[in-house]
């Protein structure tokens, strides 16, 4: 209760910062995760996915999609708090936002955004956040989830690199989620996946953190088609 009137101040302690990420990054937190599945659902249903073997080539797919598009919104969302340039992060999460294109992919970045900004607040005091979630009930900002996480994670002292790999991490994560429900593998397979995805993640860094935000692209032809896809599919477990 102290911790949480006096706010979150930027971890001096690594094992302090550390176990704070770690929270933030748990697959469990509380942000609507669950209700999404990153267009696995429709990968499933047209056999783009059908095995172990398919999944783990679509969740590279899908994590290098995210690195170049989400990873560099949230890199320069950082930066931009980092240097106490709110107006910076608002040009971030606009700018992703509109290049998000799709209603579902629209509705998962704003509906886990908000929910990130509502959860950290009634955990401390993150003054960013509260200022971000009262421009989005204002409608001044859109509130793309990986701008959220960028400013959380600055103020738990988390440098850039580490925003990315945690991101990238729930990106993963949450598609492993969802697999476990959609098809038939088990939570070995899932982990054996979601380590080796792993492996990409500075090279992923590596490629786009020198990218300015009107170089971000998503072109993945096959993940757009899925996306659009599920819009229009009778039988549906998740939102997108």
């Amino acid at each position: 209760m102290a911790d949480r009137k006096k706010g979150a101040k930027r971890p001096k302690n690594d094992m302090l910062r550390l176990s704070r990420l770690l929270q933030f990054s748990d697959s469990t937190l509380p942000v609507g995760s669950f209700a999404f599945s990153n267009g696995l659902e429709s990968a499933l249903q047209t056999e783009v996915v059908t095995d172990a073997d398919s999944l783990q080539r679509f969740v590279e797919v899908v994590l290098r999609q995210a690195a170049h598009m989400d990873g560099i919104a949230l890199l320069h969302a950082h930066r931009a708090i980092t240097a106490g340039d709110y107006d910076g992060v608002l040009a971030a999460d606009q700018a992703l936002w509109n290049r998000r294109v799709g209603e579902e992919q629209q509705l998962m970045l704003a509906r886990m955004g908000r929910k990130l900004a509502e959860l950290s607040l009634k955990i401390s005091a993150f003054p960013h956040l509260e200022r971000w979630l009262a421009g989005i009930k204002a409608g001044e900002t859109p509130g793309c989830f990986p701008i959220g996480q960028a400013m959380a994670f600055a103020q738990l002292g988390a440098d850039e690199k580490q925003a990315f790999v945690v991101h990238q991490y729930g990106v993963a994560a949450m598609i492993m989620s969802a697999a476990v429900r959609l098809m038939r593998i088990d939570h070995l397979d899932t982990q054996r996946i979601l380590f080796a995805a792993q492996e990409s993640v500075e090279d992923e860094y590596a490629s786009v953190c020198g990218l300015e935000l009107e170089e971000m692209s998503s072109f993945a032809p096959v993940f757009d088609v899925l996306v659009a896809h599920h819009t229009t599919t009778h039988v549906r477990l998740f939102m997108n």
